[in-house]
């Protein structure tokens, strides 16, 4: 419950609206471990000289089936 309060007030400062931030959360609830493997790849890929941004669209794009399955 605290968790999801902390993440809805981070989508909010990264300016998703109200209406996708219940949908992100949902989808996290339903698979924690794709997302986390997501935010790992992401990271490596920014260590690794990528641009925060190119690197979640990047690996976003890699996993997109997987994404849309959760909707």
């Amino acid at each position: 419950m605290f968790k999801n309060f902390l993440l809805k007030k981070m989508l909010r400062t990264q300016g998703i609206p109200e209406s996708q931030i219940d949908m992100v959360i949902t989808m996290m609830e339903k698979n924690p471990e794709l997302f986390k493997k997501i935010a790992e790849e992401i990271q490596a890929k920014i260590k690794g000289g990528t641009e925060q941004q190119a690197a979640s669209m990047e690996v976003m794009q890699k996993y997109e089936a997987e994404l849309k399955k959760l909707i």
